[in-house]
């Protein structure tokens, strides 16, 4: 019961977020949350309804609030580089974030910003922060979105409080 709570209130907001902002373009009006900011965006930049929902599905939008509201840029550009470097690049990132180096590592907080000086702060907080992820019950039933979007959420996490971006 709990769960088909759950799903009619997912799909009521993804109803009501995606009919309330998808006609939200003016000029000057910055980014729309659900539909230009966090890993829907990222992952569906074409097709405004599939963001939107990926952003309610993940985590209710926080996260594309979050950064539509304190950081607007962040909506565009370089997010949604290393979204798309993440998807493309998972296993060896995993890889790599065990190891604490790799190529595809340093690509991915180049993407970021992220300076030779902050470097191994944000690595080893990523490499904390995906072991717990990777340990978690829920990890090995997840697809490769759902995988790819903890990783993105815990490298931009670290290059936000590890590098000065």
């Amino acid at each position: 019961m709990k769960l088909i709570n759950r799903l009619i209130t997912v799909v009521f907001l993804v109803t009501f977020i995606s009919t309330a902002y998808a006609a939200d373009k003016k000029a000057g009006s910055g980014p729309n949350p659900y539909r230009d900011c966090g890993i829907g965006a990222a992952l569906f930049t074409d097709t405004a309804w599939a963001a939107v929902t990926s952003n309610v599905i993940w985590d209710l939008g926080l996260t594309a609030l979050t950064s539509a509201t304190s950081s607007p840029e962040t909506c565009s550009g370089r997010n949604i580089q290393t979204a798309q470097f993440i998807i493309d690049n998972y296993g060896n990132l995993i890889e790599e974030s065990a190891k604490g180096e790799g190529e595809n590592l340093s690509a991915v907080l180049d993407i970021q910003g992220c300076g030779a000086a902050h470097r191994s702060t944000a690595v080893s907080q990523i490499r904390d922060n995906i072991s717990i992820v990777i340990n978690s019950d829920q990890y090995l039933d997840q697809e490769l979105a759902g995988k790819a979007s903890d990783l993105y959420l815990i490298v931009t996490s670290a290059a936000l409080t590890s590098c000065s971006v």
